[in-house]
């Protein structure tokens, strides 16, 4: 492989497809995916479970199931990593990419202490000795703020709470220095006290080793917490992308907005929730117009017809016939439009 490009974006996703073959036909997961991300840059991937968002990730690690067919192009720093060797993508995961899963009991190995996982992550890629490597991973707990590190390296997962073990993901993921850390719903299953502190750790890790980061959420929260840029998927293709701030300002797509209108404000105590209708669609089908149309408030004839594509409107880029859109509408205004 030839040498990294300083110039080139950490992870660059060109027309990335993901199928699954399944028993009553072909799952078309993800859909002609383009997604980049900078030097230093933390980048959202939100939207509803079936979007696409995970396959994509698991597809740039190679970590997807055996039925599973991979198309299209994954750079990291410039160099092709579609389709390379096993052995390739295996020196890569946990060096150069590092990743935090969503569920750290079903991750870390429930018979071997975090210690030990940790060493053999420094071990695997690093010239070090198994004393060396243990003396790491103390440094690695104490890195996420893991309280008497030294003691508790020599834990096993289950005496741990679940935070304390999501921040030992997080140190395995940071083990080898890498330039990207994939991070899919890291704060899902804890409360919300302990998502605040997760959520500070990644953001002082950034700032402090200046890691880049791919932060795979559905939760909004976290993304206006922690992200730089945020690409909506729905159906297997990005809706639209642009800097956090401006796409919570003013969203311009009908399902950005959707998602937006689900989350309680506390500057609009009175404003009315509402819940985006219908249902996601089938991955298996082929969608003809655009895919959200049979869910949107917004939709016109052109819509069932045509599908749209990514063009810059305003500060963001949208996938909608109708952009810039409307003013947002009532409950009951959009009630009477579906």
């Amino acid at each position: 492989m030839s040498a990294p490009r300083n110039d080139a974006p950490v992870l660059e996703l060109s027309e990335l497809h993901v199928r699954f073959t399944v028993p009553h036909g072909e799952v078309h997961a993800v859909r002609g995916l383009d997604l980049q991300v900078a030097r230093g840059e933390v980048a959202a991937v939100v939207g509803e479970s079936g979007s696409g968002k995970s396959a994509a990730m698991l597809a740039v690690l190679g970590l997807l199931s055996p039925n599973a067919s991979v198309t299209g192009s994954v750079k990291v720093d410039g160099q092709e990593i579609l389709g390379a060797p096993g052995g390739v993508l295996r020196k890569m995961r946990g060096g150069r990419l590092g990743m935090i899963f969503q569920d750290p009991m079903t991750s870390l190995n429930p018979v071997l202490r975090v210690g030990r996982q940790l060493a053999e992550a420094v071990i695997i890629h690093q010239k070090v000795s198994p004393k060396q490597a243990e003396a790491k991973a103390v440094e690695l707990l104490e890195m996420v703020s893991i309280p008497n590190a030294k003691v508790r390296v020599r834990s096993y997962p289950h005496e741990m709470s679940g935070g304390m073990r999501q921040r030992v993901m997080i140190a395995m993921a940071m083990a080898n220095n890498p330039q990207l850390i994939i991070a899919d719903e890291p704060t899902t299953a804890l409360d919300v006290t302990i998502q605040a502190q997760i959520l500070q750790v990644l953001a002082r890790l950034r700032a402090e080793q200046g890691v880049s980061m791919v932060l795979i959420t559905h939760d909004l929260g976290v993304v206006a917490g922690l992200a730089d840029t945020v690409h909506v998927m729905y159906a297997g293709k990005v809706v639209e992308r642009g800097p956090v701030d401006e796409l919570f300002k003013r969203s311009e797509h009908p399902y950005t907005r959707g998602l937006l209108d689900c989350l309680p404000r506390l500057d609009r105590r009175d404003a009315d929730l509402v819940p985006i209708g219908g249902m996601s669609p089938s991955m298996q089908d082929e969608f003809v117009g655009c895919s959200f149309a049979p869910r949107c408030p917004f939709v016109v004839q052109r819509c069932r017809e045509e599908e749209p594509l990514l063009r810059p409107i305003a500060t963001t880029e949208a996938a909608c016939h109708l952009s810039p859109l409307p003013a947002r509408m009532s409950p009951v205004e959009i009630g009477a439009r579906r």
